[in-house]
């Protein structure tokens, strides 16, 4: 999963870089290393997720009407 950014002729470092961070973004890769950073049980991963869907399902219940 090689993610490459090629730097255009007269373009700035600054502009490339921020072009790569939003790639990185986009794909998911940031927030799945920072989710790796400690070992998370499979009882815990259960219960996070069963709180995501349970606040989605709440606010998708307050702004359905």
């Amino acid at each position: 999963m090689a993610i490459e950014v090629k730097i255009r002729k007269s373009e700035p470092v600054e502009r490339a870089l921020r072009r790569l961070k939003k790639k990185l973004d986009r794909e998911g890769v940031i927030r799945d290393v920072r989710g790796n950073r400690y070992f998370e049980k499979k009882s815990e991963t259960k219960r996070r997720e069963k709180k995501v869907t349970a606040f989605n399902t709440m606010l998708r219940h307050k702004y359905d009407n």
